[in-house]
């Protein structure tokens, strides 16, 4: 299925939003974002946001509506795009041959189980084989957490488990992601882009203040 994901790059916002943001929730000019979710609409067609919430609720699509309080997005509509948007968490991509999604993974996502709550509505809808795209996010060296918390994940997702490059309790959302993917029997394609390390994409962590780039996957 035609997919994208965007960089922080060629778009019509300020600093610190500079310059490709597609959220309207960070403090940036209104005009500024409605210009930069034009010049995307232009590759993808018409695109549905979601107002996300690190929650677990899919929303199917089937009109374009004011953005949804949910984590994912599923469409069966061809001519519909489907945008997740982030900052360093993972914007997951989900395709098959009649259903499609966009997902919000974070650490939150991870451990609710939104990206395994969305390949049940997929195929609750009919999909098949659904291949999943994970796009640029921050990866096990740069996810710096407390230790009670990295072992909170891991104890739901040991392959979560990781260190910085001090030695320093981390966690690989990217690899835990994978795992649930590969047991739902999901095929999958991993950036190796970290958005912490990489200027060309957002990052909340490098930032705080910043814009949010966006996957956008469509039938």
């Amino acid at each position: 299925m035609p997919s994208v994901f965007t960089t922080r790059r060629n778009g019509a916002s300020l600093a610190p939003y500079e310059s490709l943001n597609l959220a309207q929730h960070v403090g940036d000019d209104t005009e500024s974002v409605v210009i930069n979710r034009q010049l995307l609409a232009k590759i993808t067609g018409p695109v549905q946001f979601m107002n996300q919430v690190h929650g677990n609720e899919v929303v199917e699509v089937k009109v374009l509506i004011d953005d949804p309080t949910c984590d994912a997005l599923i469409t069966t509509v061809p001519g519909i795009a489907l945008a997740v948007m982030v900052a360093d968490c993972i914007p997951l991509l989900l395709s098959s041959s009649t259903v499609v999604g966009a997902v919000h993974v974070g650490r939150r996502g991870l451990m609710n189980s939104v990206a395994i709550k969305a390949l049940e509505a997929m195929r609750k809808l009919g999909a098949g084989q659904i291949h999943a795209q994970i796009g640029p996010s921050i990866c096990g060296r740069c996810y710096e957490v407390p230790q009670e918390l990295a072992d909170e994940v891991s104890a739901k997702h040991p392959v979560a488990t990781s260190l910085t490059n001090n030695l320093t309790p981390a966690l690989d959302l990217p690899r835990a992601l994978i795992a649930d993917l590969v047991a739902n029997g999901v095929t999958y394609k991993a950036s190796p882009i970290c958005t912490l390390e990489n200027d060309e994409y957002f990052s909340y962590r490098r930032h705080n203040i910043t814009g949010r780039n966006a996957g956008v996957v469509w039938l």
